[in-house]
């Protein structure tokens, strides 16, 4: 599946513009870590776009909601096994698929942590990921009342799981919304 399919498949299913700048920033970050990583760009890519496209139509997230639903969607159009098997992975809690790849992994600890970074931004006066920064970043991040039903903890544990110090983790997300900030509607009003 190339990204033009995937986008198309986001697009039939999602309507919200929060939801879509949500799985934009995934892909973003996705890719990113694909190339840290070695893996292949547009897969990694495509299954950060895809992995909550069926949220906004089914959003119990359980045996008959997000992402089943969207697994057999996906399925049923003949879409590649291993990129369902990445979108169920990022759910292990309600499918019993354990991330097992790195692409699996990294798709679960960069997931939250981008709406997490979205947040940041919608705080700030310039509506603009480019000015913020790692520090700004982190002084959000020791306040738990800021995005509160982020958890944190299982951020950090997914950072860890992949070997990554927790800094580097979100400057690598910071630093890929920040390349497609204009794709992410995130320049805010810093001029291009």
């Amino acid at each position: 599946m190339n990204r033009a399919d995937a986008w198309a498949i986001v697009t039939e299913y999602t309507q919200s513009e929060s939801l879509r700048r949500h799985m934009l920033s995934v892909e973003s970050a996705m890719r990113a870590y694909a190339k840290r990583m070695n893996g292949d760009i547009e897969l990694w890519g495509v299954v950060g776009l895809l992995h909550d496209f069926d949220y906004e139509r089914y959003p119990n997230v359980a045996t008959e909601g997000h992402p089943v639903v969207g697994s057999k969607i996906l399925r049923e159009r003949g879409v590649d096994e291993t990129i369902i098997h990445a979108i169920l992975a990022h759910a292990p809690e309600i499918t019993g698929v354990e991330p097992e790849t790195d692409m699996e992994k990294v798709l679960l600890a960069v997931d939250e942590l981008t709406g997490f970074l979205i947040a940041v931004v919608l705080v700030r006066p310039s509506k603009s990921i480019l000015d913020v920064e790692l520090s700004s970043v982190r002084k959000k991040w020791k306040d738990k009342t800021f995005a509160a039903p982020v958890n944190r903890h299982e951020i950090e544990e997914r950072a860890k799981a992949l070997g990554v110090e927790l800094d580097d983790h979100i400057q690598t997300v910071l630093d890929a919304m920040k390349a497609d900030a204009d794709k992410l509607g995130l320049r805010g009003n810093i001029p291009a």
